[in-house]
């Protein structure tokens, strides 16, 4: 099938005051979160949005690689040089972003995980970059667009999805593009200034919250119930043991 959605700066920048003033979109680029990085010292780039129609070398978190044909994702890399939101919150944040974007239904598997219908539609992956004293946040974020099933490898064609195969219709991926970097800008208000907001809204959407979950932690597996979120301090469990305690999302992966 033929797409027809280039992406196009003048179709996906939206009427905001931050996120998505300046964007570049880039045919071919190993990773939009190398691209992004290398502005993220300078604080004038702060809202600074990297597209790209296709990554050589996208990555997930750990060593994970985001695969993607040329043309059937959104996949961007948003740089954040001057917010004042921690780690933790940050990574919540994105999450609620990307998955009120994606759709009323999606939900969303802590830490970076967005999901449709117990599949995987769109990941995030947030970095830092440290220079002259000054913290710079980059956040990735890949959205499965136009895939159908036979577009994902043979290991993700029964965990990942796509908005069309949801759909049953394409969408238009600079409209994708534009909600986006709306929800980045709308959420991200809210978590520099009323962060309550955004625990609400990501306690609503998890697929975790009073669940069972089984987790590895710098190397070492824990498992119990989920029984909330701690802006600061990452996934909060009630182990088997009975005791508590907190998961930060840097240190922790969630196990299938």
């Amino acid at each position: 099938m033929l797409f027809t959605d280039k992406l196009d700066p003048d179709k996906i920048r939206p009427k905001t005051k931050r996120i998505g003033t300046k964007i570049v979109v880039f045919d071919s680029t190993s990773s939009t979160n190398d691209i992004a990085a290398r502005y993220g010292s300078d604080a004038s780039n702060d809202g600074l949005v990297i597209f790209a129609e296709m990554q050589t070398a996208g990555r997930g978190r750990g060593t994970n690689q985001w695969v993607s044909p040329k043309g059937m994702s959104v996949l961007c890399s948003v740089v954040l040089a001057e917010t004042t939101v921690d780690s933790e919150l940050l990574s919540l944040t994105c999450a609620v972003a990307v998955a009120e974007a994606v759709g009323h239904q999606a939900k969303i598997k802590w830490p970076n995980d967005i999901i449709f219908n117990g599949r995987k539609v769109a990941g995030i992956l947030l970095e830092s970059k440290q220079q002259n004293g000054r913290t710079a946040f980059i956040m990735g974020v890949g959205v499965n667009c136009h895939q159908t099933g036979e577009d994902f490898p043979d290991e993700l064609r029964d965990v990942a999805t796509s908005l069309d195969i949801e759909a049953g219709s394409v969408c238009d991926r600079n409209v994708v593009a534009k909600r986006l970097l709306s929800s980045i800008e709308h959420w991200l208000g809210f978590a520099e200034k009323k962060s309550k907001k955004v625990l609400k809204r990501w306690r609503k959407l998890s697929t975790l919250l009073n669940q069972r979950v089984a987790l590895v932690y710098d190397e070492k597996q824990f498992a119990g119930t989920c029984i909330g979120i701690d802006p600061q301090k990452g996934l909060i469990l009630q182990l088997d043991t009975g005791a508590v305690r907190f998961f930060d999302a840097g240190h922790t992966s969630i196990l299938k």
